[in-house]
């Protein structure tokens, strides 16, 4: 049996969600709340973006979220409920994520296995290692400019030819939208515990041209959903031709 894209947003939304239901309301709560209304993780299966028996790095992974959606999808897939028309899901030979926040570490050491481990850690320190796939989801702004180029640039050495990096940035040009969406970021971190962070953004051009002087190639989505907001995911493969815009 195969899914429509409405049953099997709902059949990945429970999947990956219920490990957190042991962890505590606020993990499980968070968990449905964020996999359900945020449009990137949807759109990262439906692209079918990572290659299978790919090592993967998500630095600022929060409590695991990326993590519990591959392996979810992954489960779908094996079971036979995966649509027929729709790329086949990875299966991640390994997921790292490192994340700041003590306590989101210890609520996805608590809900996820192998293959994916977690570490505190700061991504401006962290060694990454060689990997195949290098995420930053919405978490990039929150270190000054000079820091997010050394990180980049740290990037590219993790990865080997044809690496894949995925990341989501604010369009800093882009007027109300952005001031709104910055605003949603802010008031999100500071319940999360890190307090009224500075934010460090960019004009969306000039994300793409550093990531192009870099050696990737980039193609851009937008990744509001149906929010008035101004976020991009930036999907960059090093020594690539881009696949379309």
């Amino acid at each position: 049996m195969t899914l429509n894209p409405q049953s099997l947003r709902t059949r990945l939304l429970d999947l990956a969600s219920a490990p957190y239901r042991s962890v505590g309301p606020f993990a499980y709560r968070f968990a449905r709340g964020k996999l359900g209304g945020d449009p990137v993780f949807f759109e990262l299966l439906r692209r079918g973006l990572f290659p299978d028996r790919a090592h993967i790095l998500d630095l600022g992974c929060g409590q695991g979220l990326l993590a519990a959606w591959l392996l979810a999808a992954r489960q779908l897939h094996d079971s036979g409920e995966w649509p027929a028309d729709w790329p086949t899901p990875a299966r991640p030979a390994s997921i790292r994520g490192v994340e700041l926040l003590a306590s989101d570490v210890k609520r996805a050491k608590a809900a996820q296995g192998a293959p994916a481990t977690f570490e505190c850690g700061d991504m401006r320190h962290t060694d990454f290692g060689q990997v195949d796939v290098v995420v930053i989801l919405d978490v990039l702004h929150y270190i000054d400019i000079p820091a997010q180029d050394e990180v980049l640039r740290r990037v590219v050495a993790a990865l080997p030819a044809n690496g894949l990096f995925l990341t989501r940035v604010g369009d800093a040009s882009a007027g109300l939208p952005f001031q709104l969406s910055n605003w949603v970021d802010r008031t999100v971190a500071f319940f999360r515990g890190n307090r009224l962070p500075p934010m460090h953004c960019r004009p969306l051009p000039d994300w793409i041209g550093k990531l192009e002087a870099l050696g990737f190639s980039v193609e851009t989505a937008t990744m509001n959903g149906d929010l008035p907001f101004a976020n991009v995911m930036l999907i960059a493969r090093l020594g690539a031709s881009p696949s379309g815009q």
